[in-house]
Parts: C-alpha cells; structure tokens; sequence
C-alpha cells in the first residue's frame, strides 16, 4: 500500500523549464535598455513599447510636444544596433522620390540606372511625419506593409530588418497634413511621450549639467546585430498562446466595431497586431507564454490610432485611450 502512494518518476512528470531559449533574448534586452537609460531618463514604457516593436517586426509612431526626447531617443536605440540607419525630415516640399528614389539617365551606358532613396536601410527615423503633403506620405504605403518598393515596373525588396520609426507633434496644425486612417493602420504602435515628472526632470538637468561639451551620443556601444534581431523576431514567433486568449483578442477587436462610443472600429490587421506585440512583451518579461497581462499592455498603443471616436464625444473631450481601457475593463478575463 505505501508503495502505491510514491509518485512514479517526478522528474519526466513535472517540467517547469521554458520551451524556448529566451535567456541570450533578455540579457541583449537588458543591456539595451541600460545603454539607452545612459542618456534617456525615465520613459521605461516607451522604452519597453519600441523594444517590443522591434521584436513584433512592426512600425511605431512617436507623438509628443517638441522637446519630449522623441527623435533622440529613435537615434540611440539605432545606435546600440549594428545595422542601416537613415534619417528623413519630412517637409512640405518633399517628393515621394526624396525618399523612394529616382531612375537617372546614364549617359555612359545610355539607360536610366535606379538610385535609391534614404529608405534602403535597416531603421528609418521619419521626423514630424504629418508635415509632409498626401502623395508623399502615400508613398510610404507599399513599403510599410510589404517591405518593397516598385518603381518602373521592377520591385525593389527592403534589408531585414526593416523598422519604421515616425514622429509628430500633436499640438501644432498650422503646415500639417493630417495622416489618413490607412496610414496609420500600418504603424504597430502609437506610443504618446508624456512630459517627465519632477524628479526626471531634475535628472535630465543634472545629466545635461555633467556632459559639459561631451557628445551625448559618442558612448552608445552597437549591441545587437541585424542577424541577431531576425533570430530574436523567429523566437517570438513561437511564444505560445492559449486559444482562449486568442478569443479574448477577437472579443477585445470585436468590441471595438460594436461600441456606440466610436465611429470606426480596428480591423483584422489590429487582432494580428495585438497577437503579435503581446507574444513581443510575453519575450520581455522572459516567458514563452502569452497572458491576459500581456494583451492589456498591448491593447491601447495598438488601437488607440486605429479608431475614431464619434464627434459628440470627441467634443466631451473623451479620447480614444479612455474609451479602449472601458473596453478592457468590461471584457471576462480568461481564466
């Protein structure tokens, strides 16, 4: 009778070791974000959001007010990658060839030779995206979505990794070209930089005190390479997801069509966007699983640029980041 009562092999019964090797995925995080908090002070979560974007393969809209560490911030995280890295200033005057590129006639070989634009590289920092006029905001369209350009009837396939990295200021209209709703649906996230507290902004001014005539940027260390950050992108991929929280996704979209408070709810492409982020988070905190946690935290800089809100309450003042957390909070929690 005792004998019955020892478990037989507890060893092979019982396994809390992770499916996926997310160590060597953590540790290149961590020194990131230590590379980056040299400089930056404060903003973890939009530190956390950009990380997660990179490893989803997804784009990320940056907004605002000037002076928030915006555009400095997209320039030190390039800076601990080892990959391209191209700047555009968006303007009113800008050509969707200033950043495609143009077919140039060579008069030696007498035929037109295609010269790439700035947006053949790795990670393209797109600053004050909403200055430029419609045709050249269009003409990010393609490449966004299907990483390729066509252009002369010969289609021209982007270097992965390939990031997209824009930013606006949401005060300012004067000069301004409001970005459509298609647009946006190609950014993963819209991610709204607050002004720091006190604290932080004490910080800010004791670290600008001490840098004196230094280069802000010149002690930034390349940490991950192209190579690396494709692997990391594959092993998030396989992050597991459990088909209830697959439903509590649809539910969440779902309910964005359905409420009364907005005019135009998410689309598809969001459910695959929350799936896709809340496996990138999951990552971050060194799980293989996804939970109910991880898709909170990437519901609202996933939706909250892929509805519109309903002009009364627009003028109430609602926005759409209150109205998604009411949806988040009115939906059962898997269990």
């Amino acid at each position: 009778m005792e004998e019955n009562l020892i478990p037989s092999q507890p060893d092979e019964t019982v396994n809390f070791e992770s499916r996926i090797d997310l160590k060597p995925l953590q540790e290149s995080i961590q020194t990131i974000k230590q590379e980056l908090n040299t400089v930056i002070v404060g903003q973890h979560k939009m530190i956390d959001q950009l990380l997660v974007a990179i490893l989803s393969n997804g784009h990320v809209l940056l907004e605002g007010v000037p002076g928030v560490a915006k555009t400095i911030t997209a320039k030190l995280l390039a800076k601990t990658l080892s990959i391209g890295f191209s700047r555009i200033q968006f303007t009113p005057d800008l050509m969707p060839s200033d950043i495609l590129g143009t077919s140039v006639f060579d008069l030696k070989k007498s035929e037109f030779e295609f010269k790439k634009g700035p947006i053949f590289s790795n990670l393209i920092l797109i600053d004050e995206i909403n200055r430029a006029p419609a045709k050249t905001q269009a003409a990010l369209f393609e490449v966004m979505e299907e990483r390729q350009i066509t252009m002369d009837g010969t289609t021209y396939t982007m270097s992965a990794p390939f990031l997209v990295i824009a930013t606006q200021n949401p005060i300012e209209q004067e000069g301004t070209y409001r970005l459509p709703e298609a647009q946006l649906d190609r950014f993963l996230f819209k991610i709204n930089i607050d002004y720091p507290k006190l604290e932080e902004e004490i910080n800010i001014l004791q670290k600008e005190h001490a840098l004196l005539s230094e280069n802000k940027l010149g002690n930034i260390k390349s940490l991950l390479t192209a190579e690396a950050i494709q692997q990391f992108q594959v092993l998030v991929k396989q992050v597991l997801v459990e088909p209830n929280l697959l439903e509590y996704i649809a539910k969440l979209v779902v309910n964005t069509r359905e409420n009364g408070f907005l005019y135009l709810g998410a689309s598809p492409r969001a459910s695959i966007a929350i799936l896709n982020s809340a496996k990138g988070f999951a990552a971050l905190r060194g799980r293989d699983f996804v939970t109910p946690e991880d898709i909170k935290e990437a519901a609202i800089p996933v939706l909250q640029h892929r509805v519109i809100v309903t002009p009364e309450r627009e003028m109430e003042g609602i926005t759409s980041k209150e109205i998604i957390q009411q949806i988040i909070e009115s939906i059962e929690i898997p269990r």
